[in-house]
């Protein structure tokens, strides 16, 4: 391999994808040729080489060449954090990124905009379209509709020797999180990803400076986040529906939502005020009101009762502040409503346990918010959480149940990939159950298969594949019904009836 020829590949690329001008080259070849320890330069013939769609090939060939002279280690975070910092010598600055901005969503419109910058996030690897591309994906139609399902495989996993590195490191609160603003063009260290290349637009909410970045491991199209330029933990309140509404009405092709504010039913980050969204239409939008509630003083609002496994109150307005103003309402009486027939406590002592997760869109000319009641309320038959998924569904989801997976998206864990593979293989032979139970990668999976092979007429080494993958669709809304406060029985709906009654005497 020719050093040479790769690094001027990559400035070929750069130019290529306008993340560099013809007056930068020679500052950022100079600058990639000093990352490298190199000397000299050699001015190669490129021409027979293709300039890629993504430069994943490139640095991937630059890394390679930097263990083999010594100048890394052979880890994929050491490898991650020196090729994005030799991406950050062809990213350009964050003005011209977001002056780029405004100028595209003023003579194109903000939707065009808004691709433009989810490309540049792409072109830059900031968003790490290889790793991405791994990612195993598919609908399952259940009677809620087609959830959405995805196993996770883009974050590779660390190596044991950079673990224990990360060990030794000091203690650092700089920046404060991955979220903070501080992260734009950090170089990065063993416990904290490099964002040379990373660059973020500003957008004003409710009169506060907020900004907006791509997630780097996309689980949706233009996988948004949203967050405070403030360091300062999550609330819901009415500044946040103020805020989420206000979002909508600057970008309005993008839904944006919060995780809850509490511990459980709240999302990884509580510590930093953020929202996700995105030019993605969720299962859980698609799906219907299935009986339309009124609301006492907001009659002229619509609202109703969603027909999800969660329990879902959907309003809808013209009016932004009054529509608001419901929100806050349903979330005020939400904070200290008890219902003990079903088991809803609203504190503990002085813990609270009732919250929600709000989610915001456009419907043409009105704001549309979803309102997904949550609790988070422990016991002993169900320590993780009354109100999560149980015990008898962790073989298929044990963590949280967070904005993306309320919204109909299951985010499911690598290990489920060979898992799958594993349990197809066994499950179209006579003596399966014995071959899971003697086998610790899937035993946990048994009763699971059991289950479905009393559902399935004939299961085939053909067939077995989108069984398998429909089942896990089924048990994914079988999660999302433990996660809902009020049950989808009589008695359950019954229950969320009565809680809008009484907000309706208040």
């Amino acid at each position: 391999m020719n050093i040479f020829e790769e690094v001027k590949l990559l400035l070929a690329y750069g130019l290529k994808n306008d993340l560099i001008g013809k007056y930068d080259e020679i500052i950022s070849r100079n600058e990639i040729i000093s990352l490298l320890k190199l000397e000299d330069w050699e001015d190669t013939d490129i021409s027979s080489r293709t300039i890629p769609q993504y430069p994943n090939e490139i640095l991937e060939n630059i890394c390679n060449w930097a263990v083999e002279k010594g100048i890394i280690e052979d880890s994929i975070v050491i490898k991650d954090l020196f090729d994005t910092e030799i991406m950050g010598k062809i990213t350009p600055s964050a003005t011209h990124v977001i002056d780029k901005f405004i100028k595209i969503s003023s003579l194109g419109g903000i939707e065009k905009a808004t691709d433009n910058y989810y490309e540049f996030a792409q072109k830059t690897n900031y968003i790490r379209t290889d790793r991405i591309a791994k990612n195993m994906y598919w609908y399952s139609n259940t009677e809620y509709g087609d959830m959405e399902i995805t196993v996770n495989l883009s974050k590779p996993e660390k190596d044991p020797r950079d673990i224990a590195k990360e060990r030794l490191l000091p203690p650092s609160s700089y920046p404060k999180c991955l979220l903070c603003y501080e992260n734009v063009g950090y170089a990065g260290r063993l416990n904290h990803p490099a964002r040379q290349n990373h660059r973020v637009l500003p957008f004003f909410l409710e009169g506060e400076q907020w900004f907006l970045q791509y997630s780097p491991y996309v689980y949706y199209n233009e996988h948004a986040i949203i967050f405070s330029g403030e360091h300062r933990p999550m609330k819901i309140n009415k500044d946040a529906f103020n805020r989420i509404t206000a979002f909508v009405e600057q970008v309005p092709h993008y839904f944006v939502g919060s995780n809850a504010d509490l511990p459980i039913v709240g999302g990884s980050i509580l510590s930093h005020d953020h929202y996700q969204g995105g030019h993605h239409e969720f299962p859980m939008a698609k799906s219907p009101v299935e009986k339309s509630i009124i609301f006492k003083g907001f009659e002229d609002i619509e609202a109703g009762i969603v027909k999800w496994p969660m329990s879902v109150i959907r309003i809808k307005s013209s009016d932004r502040k009054k529509l608001v103003d419901l929100a806050v309402k349903i979330l005020d009486n939400w904070r200290g409503y008890s219902d003990e027939s079903l088991g809803i406590y609203a504190f503990s002592g002085d813990t609270p346990h009732n919250t929600v997760t709000p989610i915001g869109r456009r419907r043409g000319k009105d704001f549309e918010l979803d309102l997904v009641l949550r609790n988070n309320r422990t016991s002993d038959e169900h320590p993780l959480g009354i109100f999560h998924p149980h015990e008898d569904v962790h073989n298929i989801k044990k963590e949280n149940i967070g904005l993306i997976e309320v919204m109909g998206l299951a985010v499911l864990p690598g290990r489920l990939k060979e898992e799958l593979e594993i349990l197809g293989k066994y499950m179209t032979e006579p003596d399966f159950e014995t071959k899971i139970k003697n086998d610790p990668k899937v035993e946990k999976h048994l009763n699971w298969a059991v289950n479905i092979q009393k559902k399935h007429f004939e299961i085939t080494p053909k067939n077995v594949e989108a069984i398998l993958k429909d089942e896990v669709g089924i048990t994914f809304s079988r999660v999302l019904e433990d996660a809902g406060v009020y049950k989808r029985t009589p008695e359950g709906q019954k229950g969320l009836l009565r809680f809008v009654e009484y907000i309706n005497m208040n």
